[in-house]
């Protein structure tokens, strides 16, 4: 990742600085953007941090928390997530395989990826990232923290166009928020429209 970027996806200067330092961090916020505003989401990995004691996430640590005690620290008020319970479930499941697969170094999912299309299947292999959420996760890697493994643009698929205003890969401060908030607006009305 780009030490020199800093990402504004949680609108909060803390959260937005975890976001920027830990890889970590970057893809719990992503797991957690789902029936959500995205600034909460994006702010729920500084939330946790700060109730484990921490300055960053471990996905050691996480992975070896015990569950019900993990569900109730980010069901705290206020809470990490609407769902705090499955959420929790979901980022342990995360931490776990990231043990697993990449001895608990969420940066090592990308690094030495030769193609987009090999960073997708990574992204997509891990717990709670379908196509969608990892094409928009390999477009935020690719336009703001220069990981561009040749083809990242076409893996990332509509998400990956410059100039694009379609998901948390595009937002750069409030003006950005503002413009992807209106395009989701537009593609929920047009989803409505299509079913009359």
């Amino acid at each position: 990742m780009d030490k020199d970027v800093t990402l504004r996806l949680a609108q909060q200067e803390e959260a937005d600085a975890l976001l920027s330092r830990s890889p970590l961090a970057a893809l719990v916020g992503m797991l957690l953007d789902q029936q959500v505003p995205m600034e909460w989401a994006f702010a729920g990995p500084y939330t946790i941090a700060r109730r484990m004691g921490a300055d960053d996430l471990d996905a050691h640590d996480i992975a070896a928390y015990d569950p019900e005690e993990f569900a109730a620290l980010l069901a705290e008020k206020p809470a990490v997530h609407r769902y705090p319970g499955s959420m929790a479930g979901r980022v342990q499941k995360l931490c776990q395989y990231l043990v697993e697969r990449y001895d608990g170094d969420a940066a090592r999912v990308w690094q030495g990826v030769g193609t987009g299309a090999e960073l997708l299947t990574r992204l997509t292999d891990l717990p709670g990232f379908g196509k969608q959420k990892a094409q928009i996760f390999l477009a935020l890697l690719g336009k703001q923290l220069g990981v561009r493994p040749t083809g990242w643009r076409e893996a990332a698929g509509a998400y990956g166009e410059a100039g694009a205003y379609r998901s948390a890969a595009d937002i750069t401060g409030p003006e950005t928020l503002h413009k992807v908030r209106a395009y989701k607006q537009e593609q929920k009305a047009a989803a409505k429209r299509a079913k009359e």
